[in-house]
């Protein structure tokens, strides 16, 4: 483990949920194309996986580390059009995303804070 690993890991979840944003975003502005399927992003559980062992190959899976943008098709449409996009679900995701995304933000800016801290000593 190294200096940076937690900063590493807070921009990949930065990455992550900035590709959220754009993802929650797009399905907002397909809300009303027929046949659209809303789309989400798959992060939190590989970086769990990359977390989870603490040896020598950590550093490697937080690399590879990459979130993934995969099509909704557990949420059958309940429209006649074929669109699966509910845009007051997707508000409330996009709120989520813009709380978790503000503290990351904070955390970096603290950690950076803290190796400043430890240098100017």
């Amino acid at each position: 483990m190294n200096i940076y690993s937690n900063t590493d890991a807070l921009a990949k979840a930065l990455n992550a949920s900035w590709l959220r944003g754009e993802v929650i975003s797009n399905n907002i502005a397909n809300v009303d194309t027929p046949g659209y399927k809303r789309r989400e992003v798959a992060f939190e559980g590989y970086l769990a996986e990359a977390l989870k062992n603490p040896n020598s190959k950590r550093s490697n899976k937080m690399r590879e580390l990459v979130p993934k943008v995969y099509t909704d098709n557990a949420h059958l449409s309940y429209r006649l059009d074929g669109n699966n996009v509910d845009i007051d679900t997707e508000m409330a995701y996009m709120a989520q995303n813009q709380i978790k995304y503000n503290t990351l933000i904070s955390q970096v800016n603290y950690d950076f804070k803290r190796l400043k801290n430890a240098l100017e000593r």
